[in-house]
């Protein structure tokens, strides 16, 4: 919470800064760096009630070790699925809430001036030049950090949280191709698009601090069972719009990304 006017500053003042000057200057297009914790929890369906969104995963429950959310109906276990751009957005935390204030200023300055945005919703971003030591980063680079000292990745909860990590260069490429897209023929003219931009192959991050502890060479992870109040469970994503509509298909394979990554010098925070 302390960081709450750092955030608003950047992502909602900042951007309305940028979209007036862009309203003023006469510039239509824009690609805008989303992300996809504007979704909150993920996808998910109960047996007995099919599709449905879970509530905020309560302390004592996660204190008790109990990570998977429940049914808001019938408290049963739920199945994780994929969200899709269409998904409800239910942000879960001061972060989400800026970001998800990002779109809608981009989408109302769209109507007003008749411009186009594309959101990409980047999922897990990884890659070269990812700094060290800083809590912004992604969970990738502070595991990083910590087998780069000697010291093995701590994995909260049970590490059974999935994700899906998709590489830096396959995003840099994700947002030429909306650009490109975008510039040439607006998919949704006087409107803002969204598009997952993933890898469509989830992981937990049991499984990737131990690839990246095999890459650097470095100690196994521990799962410590601790938590943080406002991290969500599971959320993966359907690439399929931004395969469809811009050409993205991610080229590089979660392996190749992660020895690479584990090889790469490091810069400073």
């Amino acid at each position: 919470m302390s960081d709450l006017p750092g955030y608003t500053s950047a992502n909602v003042q900042g951007t309305a800064v940028l979209l007036a000057e862009m309203a003023r200057a006469g510039v239509a297009v824009l690609v805008l760096a989303s992300s996809m914790v504007v979704y909150g929890e993920g996808a998910y369906a109960c047996e007995r009630h099919g599709p449905v969104r879970p509530r905020p995963r309560p302390e004592d429950a996660l204190r008790a070790g109990h990570f998977e959310p429940a049914c808001p109906g019938c408290g049963r276990p739920l199945t994780p699925g994929a969200v899709a751009e269409e998904t409800p957005a239910d942000p879960r935390n001061v972060y989400a809430d800026t970001k998800l204030a990002q779109e809608h200023l981009a989408a109302s300055w769209a109507r007003a001036t008749g411009g186009s945005a594309a959101a990409l919703r980047y999922h897990n971003v990884y890659g070269p030049r990812m700094p060290r030591d800083t809590p912004y980063a992604g969970v990738a680079a502070i595991f990083r950090s910590r087998l780069l000292d000697g010291r093995e990745p701590l994995v909260f909860e049970d590490g059974g949280q999935r994700r899906d990590f998709v590489h830096v260069r396959d995003v840099a490429r994700a947002n030429v191709l909306a650009l490109e897209r975008v510039a040439a023929g607006p998919p949704e003219p006087g409107g803002l698009r969204a598009y997952n931009i993933a890898s469509g192959e989830p992981r937990t991050i049991g499984a990737m601090a131990g690839a990246l502890a095999a890459a650097c060479g470095g100690p196994e992870p521990r799962v410590t069972g601790g938590y943080r109040l406002g991290d969500v469970r599971h959320i993966v994503a359907r690439p399929d719009r931004a395969r469809r509509e811009l050409g993205f298909s991610p080229a590089v394979a979660f392996a190749d990304g992660m020895a690479e990554f584990a090889r790469t010098p490091v810069t400073s925070s």
